[in-house]
Formats: C-alpha cells, sequence, structure tokens
C-alpha cells in the first residue's frame, strides 16, 4: 500500500533530544534515539529477550539499555550486555536507515542496503538564513494517499477554510496539471482578487498594504513517496505574481511530509517556509499558530472521509478535472509499488 524502499520524516530532532522514540512508520515499529549528540539510530521496537518495546527503556553510554531487564543493544541492533547474563549471542535487533538532514530525522523503512541519502528530497531553503520555517506534526486517522488528494487539489480551500485562506475565486479559476518525470505539479494563478485573511495579515507583516488587489498563486508539487510542497503567495496586482519584486509581494512554501503509519493513519509533518522577515521569530509563531488551525480543519474532515470509506468499501469514489494532481500522483505510486513488488519476486 505505501513504498518502504523510500525516505520518510521519522521525527523531528527534539522528539527525541532526552530519550527514546518509539514510532510505526510504513507498518514498521521502530525507536529512534540518539547513540551520542551527532548520531542517530533507529531499531526494531522489539527487545530480543522477551520482546519488550525498546522505546520504554533509556540511552546508557551510546546503547539503548531496555526498560525491562536492562539488556543494551548498540545502534547496529547487536545485544552488548545484561547484568549477570551472556546475552552477545543473541540475534541482532533490525537496524533501519536513518538521515538526520534538513532540520528533520529521515528513515527507510524498507531494505537498508538500498538507501541512498543522496535521494533525500532537497529542500533548498532549509538551513538558509534568508529563509525561516515553523512547523508542527499532527497524528491523522486516515489513508496517507488522501492526504495527497486533499494537498493537490486545493478547491476544498473556499469550503474547508473559508475564514482562513477559502475564496470563491479559487472555484472559478481552473487549475491546470502536468506531470515530470516521478513529480506531478497542480497550478492555479488567480488575478486582481481580495486577498483572504491569512494573507492579509502575511501582506500586513511584511510591510505591504492588505487594501488593494492582488495577484495569488497556488503550485502544488507532489514527489514519492509522499512529500507535497505547495509554492503559495500573493502579490500586489500589476507587478507580476508569481514574478512579482519581493518588497512587492508576501510568498511562501507550505511542506507536507506525509509518513504512512498504518494503512488508515498518517503523521503529518506540516510547516511553511517563507523568505520575508526569516529573523522575526514572533511572526514565525503568528503564522504557525495560524496554519495549525486551517490543518486542523483538515484533520475533521479527512478522518470523518476516512471512516465512510471503511463503512462503504464497495462504493467507488468518482473522479472529476479537479482530482488530476491526486489521481496523477496515486498512478506514480502504483508504479513505485508494482516495481518494488517485482524487486522482490526476483531477489
Amino acid at each position: 500500500m505505501f513504498p518502504k524502499n523510500a525516505w520518510y520524516v521519522a521525527c523531528t530532532p527534539d522528539e527525541i533530544a532526552d530519550k527514546p522514540l518509539g514510532r510505526t512508520i510504513c507498518g514498521e515499529k521502530m525507536v529512534l534515539y540518539r547513540p551520542a549528540p551527532d548520531q542517530v539510530a533507529a531499531l526494531d521496537d522489539f527487545c530480543p529477550h522477551r520482546g519488550a518495546p525498546l522505546s520504554l527503556g533509556k540511552v546508557c553510554d551510546g546503547h539503548l539499555q531496555c526498560g525491562y531487564h536492562g539488556l543494551r543493544v548498540d545502534c547496529t541492533g547487536k545485544s552488548v550486555s545484561m547484568p549477570g547474563q551472556r546475552v552477545q549471542a543473541f540475534p541482532k535487533a533490525r537496524s533501519f536507515a536513518v538521515v538526520e538532514r534538513y532540520g528533520f530525522i529521515w528513515v527507510w523503512p524498507g531494505d537498508a542496503a538500498l538507501a541512498d541519502p543522496a535521494t533525500i528530497h532537497h529542500l533548498p531553503w532549509a538551513n538558509n538564513p534568508a529563509w525561516a520555517y515553523g512547523g508542527g506534526l499532527y497524528h491523522i486517522a486516515c489513508d496517507y494517499r488522501l492526504m495527497i488528494d486533499n494537498l493537490m487539489d486545493l478547491t476544498h480551500e473556499t469550503y474547508v477554510h473559508s475564514t482562513s485562506i477559502g475564496q470563491k475565486e479559487i472555484d472559478e479559476v481552473p487549475c491546470k496539471t502536468r506531470v515530470e518525470g516521478d513529480e506531478v505539479i497542480t497550478s492555479r494563478f488567480m488575478e486582481g482578487i481580495e486577498a483572504p485573511p491569512f494573507w492579509k495579515m502575511a501582506l500586513r507583516m511584511n510591510g505591504l498594504p492588505d487594501d488593494q488587489p492582488v495577484d495569488r498563486w497556488q503550485i502544488c508539487h507532489f514527489t514519492p513517496p509522499s512529500h507535497v510542497l505547495i509554492e503559495v503567495g500573493v502579490a500586489l496586482a500589476g507587478h507580476g505574481g508569481y514574478d512579482a519584486p519581493a518588497d512587492k509581494k508576501a510568498s511562501s512554501i507550505v511542506v507536507d511530509f506525509i509518513t504512512p503509519e498504518t494503512e488508515t493513519s498518517i503523521h503529518y509533518f506540516w510547516g511553511m517556509a517563507r523568505n520575508f522577515k526569516p529573523q522575526d521569530p514572533s511572526l514565525t509563531t503568528q503564522i504557525r499558530d495560524g496554519q495549525g488551525k486551517i490543518f486542523a480543519e483538515d484533520q475533521e474532515m479527512l478522518e470523518l472521509q476516512q471512516e465512510n470509506l471503511l463503512r462503504y468499501p464497495d462504493r467507488k469514489l468518482l473522479m472529476l478535472n479537479i482530482d488530476s494532481g491526486g489521481v496523477q500522483s496515486r498512478r506514480i505510486l502504483d508504479r513505485l509499488l508494482a516495481a518494488e513488488q517485482t524487486f522482490k519476486e526476483t531477489a
């Protein structure tokens, strides 16, 4: 149902700052921890002694100590010690390929031998002083593909987010979809409109008037396995829209890393990267709080949608032109899943 030979965001560094973290990713129960301040490890969350979750233990001298009987394993999953016992011959706990990059911990839940850190999605705004980022994490009870559908068709903003980023022009202006290799791109450009509340706030915070017509854009980029980055913004009308100079617009990138937990639940890492007033932490907090409320509205809709789909599994969903981004994204996922299955069968 989800590609396992791929990089997913597992957590943020603060989640493993002082203790191990247990997390299920693509159906794999794993524990993440730091063997050293500049290292991160991911192991099967299963003590080889009696099966207790290793995530209930603690880090001792770079080893992960089980909280049940004190067995210690190293970052490769090898049992190294246990009070009064000889455990070095125990089978290794499975280890997962894991990398810390761009302010996230990335994990490869499939075959670790195939994991290439060079294929982690490049984030040019990360660790760049000209940009600021703020975000959060939601646990949502839905199929990860439903969230991809949601983000690749922003028509729902008019209805789900009517008091923040929604407006009727989103319905009135058609979106265009194109596929470039394994990337799906949907775009919508709205000209000479009134900015919705969220973007009026962004204009004010960037020192721009909020009572003038604007040109607004939404450009959604899906890349497998489940990443959606959305270029969004408004510019004072008549100054070039998306290509307007920085002093005439407020723009940002909505960051969406969707990590499947099970077939009907996800870890949703959301945020916004902006390149205006990057040194203003109060603005970062204000935007994060506003964005968090917007995504909470999505959570309610998606979870109830998932309940309906489970209740009526035989009902087929209808496809319209606005669904093209999600449809094309699912086609890429289906192709990658088929290739992964073929590899397993021939390996």
